[in-house]
């Protein structure tokens, strides 16, 4: 190659450098402004998922509630469906309770040597075994503490010793507990 060959590539690289540096400005203004609107779009999507993730929380959050009473209404009805079928009978057995007093009174009030005494026992032990496997059995009150959950003090009676103050003195009418629950109160005397 010779001198004047050398100089005109020179030359034309020289040209060609100039094109690139006039065009360059350009490309990179374009290029700038093409960045702007990818990173203004980035953030765009990152405030959208943002807010997204926001709702999605608070989605969940209301999910959870809900559930949660769900579950406690759930455990709610399921406590009373068993109590009602438990205590279903309280009505018909609270309505035999009178019933079964006057059978006491009536044992209570029958002599020994009379033979219906033996018969109406039987009736009266039948009736007390079938009724307290269903869940019946009666209140201890006699002797026992003043119990207002328990007992229903009718009248008060003044202690003849100082050790009785505050006990059940007499029972009027007997309690009873139905599967652990007070059916009737016992009435009772108290000691004061």
């Amino acid at each position: 190659m010779s001198q004047d060959e050398k100089e005109i590539n020179t030359q034309q690289d020289m040209a060609s450098d100039n094109k690139a540096e006039e065009t360059t400005p350009k490309h990179e203004s374009g290029e700038k402004k093409d960045r702007k609107k990818r990173h203004e779009r980035h953030d765009e999507h990152e405030h959208k998922v943002q807010e997204m993730g926001e709702k999605l929380a608070e989605m969940n959050d209301k999910y959870l509630r809900l559930y949660s009473e769900y579950e406690n209404y759930r455990k709610r009805t399921t406590t009373e469906k068993a109590d009602l079928i438990i205590n279903g009978s309280k009505d018909m057995i609270k309505a035999i309770l009178p019933v079964v007093d006057d059978m006491e009174r009536a044992l209570s009030a029958m002599t020994d040597a009379d033979s219906a005494k033996e018969g109406v026992q039987l009736i009266y032990n039948k009736l007390m075994n079938i009724l307290s496997q269903k869940g019946l059995k009666p209140i201890e009150a006699k002797g026992e503490k003043f119990d207002e959950n328990l007992h229903e003090a009718v009248t008060q009676f003044p202690a003849v010793e100082e050790g009785q103050k505050g006990l059940v003195v007499d029972v009027v009418e007997k309690g009873y507990f139905l599967n652990d629950k007070v059916l009737r109160y016992a009435k009772v005397v108290v000691a004061i």
